[in-house]
């Protein structure tokens, strides 16, 4: 009888040392794990120069895709300390979640997250603008702003929309539509 090891990849938070978020995600990396570790992109000002720096969006949060079977090879690299668990389980974050976080990343400057408690909402489509089709619950709505709930890891990712990062210098315009 041949006994299978179950081998379908989920995405995992692997919760490191602060500060080791960046080295943790190039250790696994080398180990052949793939690894999510959202960066935000800022502008640093001293005296006598500016400086380009990159920081975690999430302190100490790694994001691993990989099968329970390799859980053991991620806890024994350096800097890692343990998964985070959410009711006693590891918590699981939905590819459509991981992506979202990507897409954010890449159209905003800089992205900050709060913490939101999650409950039930309207689930709308976004169908006219830069983020056309995606789907989410309505957070909150401002005129700069835009937020998006990540109800998985119980955060809101947040960006302010500048007028001179819109796309081809207009205002972007969100249209939304009920999904039922």
């Amino acid at each position: 009888m041949i006994i299978t090891v179950e081998t379908k990849k989920q995405w995992r938070i692997a919760y490191a040392r602060p500060g080791c978020e960046k080295k943790v995600a190039t250790l696994l990396e080398k180990k052949k794990i793939e690894v999510y570790c959202p960066l935000n992109t800022f502008q640093r000002q001293w005296m006598d120069r500016k400086k380009v720096l990159y920081e975690p969006l999430f302190t100490s949060y790694v994001f691993v895709n990989c099968p329970e079977c390799d859980t053991a090879n991620v806890l024994q690299t350096d800097g890692v300390l343990n998964f985070v668990y959410w009711l006693k389980n590891p918590a699981i974050i939905c590819n459509e979640e991981i992506e979202t976080i990507k897409k954010f990343i890449e159209e905003y400057d800089y992205v900050s997250i709060e913490k939101t408690e999650v409950l039930p909402n309207d689930k709308v489509r976004i169908i006219n603008g830069p983020l056309v089709l995606w789907e989410g619950n309505v957070v909150e709505v401002r005129t700069n702003t835009i937020k998006i709930l990540l109800p998985s890891l119980g955060y809101s990712l947040v960006a302010e929309i500048r007028k001179d990062n819109s796309l081809n210098n207009t205002q972007a315009n969100y249209d939304i539509k009920k999904v039922i």
